[in-house]
């Protein structure tokens, strides 16, 4: 029989009888829990266990509530989604990147080792996989690519310009490579520095383009 906290393709819609009375305060420390003993001990170590136990919580609360490992860790991803790059509109392309690479910069400590837990086990769970791009990955693409929109739009740079559809790809990727090449994080001096370097050069922007 398998495991409560196996791994499934597709999860079965929770039944009326999961519903609690957990508040949304409750449940957002329940999220943050889980979050954080992924940080600490990847997704196999994981647990409702575990998790009850940091959380003070009663483990048949959890499968009450969430069911499976899987469904409580989806939750816990959409439950933690936060928005940190789409306010950012400086008026240039180059001061937009440099205050992107600032913030994804000062999350990448929280955000790169919970992107590594869960890359493996998301492989394996086209649920988990969609939760975590939705709650990492999907709104900072989304956010970089406007700011390279508004700026062929105002001209900055030519709307046909190769490299500009991978603008995201090099930001995001380089903080979740760096970890694994040098064995650091990629703080946001760190990656102010590579949009300066590697980034706007790729646009056709002088080295040592001033801030705005």
């Amino acid at each position: 029989m398998p495991s409560p906290d196996s791994v499934h393709p597709v999860q079965e819609s929770a039944p009326a009888s999961r519903r609690s009375k957990i508040t949304p305060e409750r449940a957002q420390e329940l999220y943050t829990a889980v979050l954080d003993l992924l940080r600490e001990g990847g997704y196999e170590s994981l647990t409702m266990e575990g998790v009850a136990a940091r959380t003070r919580c009663g483990k048949s609360t959890l499968y009450r509530q969430w069911g499976t490992k899987p469904e409580l860790v989806v939750a816990a991803l959409h439950g933690t989604r936060r928005m940190r790059l789409p306010d950012i509109d400086t008026g240039t392309l180059a001061g937009d990147l440099r205050e992107a690479a600032r913030a994804v910069g000062e999350a990448s400590e929280r955000d790169t080792p919970l992107m590594h837990a869960l890359s493996h086990a998301a492989l394996q769970n086209p649920e988990l996989l969609r939760a975590l791009r939705e709650a990492l990955i999907v709104p900072e693409i989304a956010a970089i690519d406007a700011m390279v929109r508004r700026a062929q739009e105002r001209g900055e740079i030519a709307a046909d310009l190769p490299g500009a559809e991978y603008v995201a790809a090099q930001l995001l990727g380089v903080m979740r490579a760096r970890p694994l090449l040098e064995g650091r994080y990629a703080d946001a001096a760190y990656l102010v520095r590579f949009v300066e370097k590697a980034i706007l050069p790729g646009l056709g922007f002088a080295a040592g383009t001033p801030e705005s």
